[in-house]
């Protein structure tokens, strides 16, 4: 036998509360002659009389009662599920999940979010840091954060940062013992700190440009991290050259603690975006994440 529709449930459910056709369809919002035809069609699929009807009232029958005290609560628990789900887009309740790489999750989402957070107690964050590019609607992810050109296509995406310029670094202590590297070829002499991307399982290639030069240099060295802030500090404790994102090591570079390294040939990228899947359904807590990721105006 078909499953009843569950429209003409929660019409049984009505006129049996109210016990009355006319008092039912003005609760509905329909005509009496539909809701009648409704509950009809009821009867008729689960082939026995639900409602007993007089010219001065309705009451249910024996298979009616039956019928709705087992479907009454399951009727009362989806609406209060309908409500609950409602309330996400009208006010900030939730968990919004979003996967970052270290470095932006550090200089972009973690700041920015702070102040929401505050001021909206009942809004919760799940921040991953992910160097994988996980597809955020597969992982169940509300917002992705990537440098622009690593967004997938038929995202909505918006700006948070200005374009991204890596940089090679080493400390003095380890560029004392060494030559440093006059060209990009140079590298693979030298002891690199590096990068492992899940998605390839490989090391990250170190992107370099000079002009219109481009070229990708796999280099090797004692060290590999899924980590830019291990990848730092290795650098600091001189254990190697590391290809980072130039505004974390400018500061360390400004004190001395590390030099820059073939300058000429730092490359800039697409700056960090957040991005989601649709605009259309979103809750108001993943708009309120998004206009606070772009509070900067970018």
């Amino acid at each position: 036998m078909p499953i009843p529709d569950l429209n003409h449930l929660v019409a049984l459910l009505t006129v049996a509360r109210a016990r009355s056709f006319t008092k039912a369809a003005a609760q509905l919002g329909v005509s009496q002659s539909s809701l009648s035809r409704t509950v009809t069609a009821l009867e008729t699929q689960l082939g026995m009389h639900l409602l007993t009807r007089t010219t001065r009232s309705v009451s249910t029958t024996e298979a009616g009662q039956r019928l709705l005290d087992s479907v009454a609560p399951k009727l009362e628990e989806i609406e209060a599920e309908l409500l609950a789900v409602a309330e996400l887009r009208e006010r900030p309740i939730g968990t919004v999940r979003i996967t970052a790489t270290d470095y932006s999750a550090n200089q972009y989402v973690w700041p920015r979010l702070q102040g929401l957070l505050r001021e909206h107690p009942e809004l919760r964050i799940e921040l991953i840091n992910d160097y994988g590019l996980s597809n955020i609607v597969a992982e169940r992810f509300d917002i992705g954060i990537r440098l622009g050109d690593q967004v997938e296509k038929d995202m909505i995406a918006v700006r948070i940062a200005p374009d991204e310029t890596m940089a090679i670094v080493g400390s003095p202590a380890y560029l004392r013992e060494r030559p440093a590297p006059q060209s990009p070829h140079d590298l693979t002499a030298h002891n690199c700190i590096n990068l492992r991307l899940p998605t390839k399982d490989a090391l990250m290639a170190w992107e370099l440009s000079k002009g219109r030069q481009s070229i990708e240099v796999k280099v090797s060295g004692q060290l590999v991290f899924n980590n830019s802030y291990q990848m730092l500090d290795a650098a600091l404790q001189g254990f190697g050259l590391a290809y980072l994102p130039q505004p974390l090591v400018e500061a360390h570079v400004q004190a001395g603690r590390l030099s820059w390294v073939l300058e000429d040939w730092f490359p800039t990228f697409t700056g960090t975006h957040a991005y989601y899947a649709t605009r259309r359904h979103s809750s108001m807590a993943v708009r309120l994440v998004i206009a606070a990721l772009r509070g900067t105006g970018y």
